[in-house]
């Protein structure tokens, strides 16, 4: 084949590509321009040349969303290792945190929640993942109503007399089923008993929590009473406190009778009510 013929036919290979580039192009820009919900504006210019095709209908062969699949989540950062659980929360001024441990129990916890809504506050929930796995209804409604859940390890064991693997398995177990039910893994842990060690915080902090006490504890567990519950919260009241009560592990009749008296008396004072932030 002569050189001026060769030419010739690189020219038209070179044309025909160029050709499907810009084809290709409209086509994606068409793709990508489907389903963003923009409005049009005005009446549209009528298109130049040949008249647009009209777009395929969906199909198997065709690449779709990935069901299940949104935005790309933001990085984590890890908390520090810390050698103390923190105690209360500062930073929020004249405000309570009312935390609820062991739940959720669907003969308690329910009505605590209808007091919080009541009164529009959000508590802390730090549950407990065999209790939570059987009860992932409660967990939703938690995560409907603005309300954070924590770690409260798995079976409720004392840690310090666990291995390192079975801490780790109480832990992550848990994380893991509040995910599914609550919609985002746990950023909070709070040791059974409020038993710590260094597992418990290295542990908890490889899994992305922060170790949450308690700065005034209604013993609530030992069945005081309603009113020694309501005076122990109410008495103990400071900017930043974090109020421990229960939720399940026994009867909480008193805690959830004590709660729909001491947290009107709560916002009357000038308290509010409130669930901490992440520092990190």
């Amino acid at each position: 084949m002569k050189k001026d013929q060769l030419l010739t036919r690189r020219r038209a290979l070179l044309a025909g590509t160029a050709a499907l580039g810009a084809a290709g192009a409209a086509g994606a820009a068409g793709m990508f321009a489907l389903g963003t919900g923009d409005a049009a504006v005005g009446p549209a210019a009528p298109a130049a040349g040949p008249p647009a095709r009209r777009p395929l209908n969906p199909s198997a062969h065709r690449l779709q969303p990935l069901a299940g699949y949104g935005p790309p989540r933001a990085v984590r950062h890890l908390p520090p290792v810390r050698r103390a659980p923190l105690l209360r929360v500062s930073g929020l001024g004249r405000t309570v945190v009312l935390t609820f441990d062991d739940g959720p129990d669907p003969r308690y916890t329910p009505a605590i929640l209808d007091t919080l809504a009541e009164y529009d506050v959000r508590a802390m929930f730090f549950v407990c993942g065999e209790m939570a796995d059987a009860h992932r209804d409660l967990l939703a409604r938690m995560a409907d109503e603005g309300h954070v859940v924590g770690n409260h390890t798995w079976s409720h064991p004392l840690l310090t007399r666990l291995r390192r693997s079975r801490v780790r398995a109480e832990m992550e177990r848990t994380c893991d089923v509040i995910e599914a039910a609550w919609g985002d893994r746990p950023e909070w842990f709070r040791a059974p008993y409020g038993a710590w060690n260094r597992a418990a915080f290295q542990l908890g902090a490889e899994l992305g929590m922060e170790p949450l006490a308690w700065t005034v504890d209604t013993l609530d567990w030992t069945s005081p009473g309603a009113r020694t519950i309501v005076s122990r919260v109410e008495d103990g009241a400071a900017p930043g406190v974090v109020v421990l009560s229960h939720d399940a592990g026994g009867d909480r009749s008193q805690s959830v009778r004590a709660l729909r008296d001491y947290l009107p008396d709560l916002l009357d004072s000038g308290y509010r009510v409130a669930v901490p932030r992440r520092r990190y």
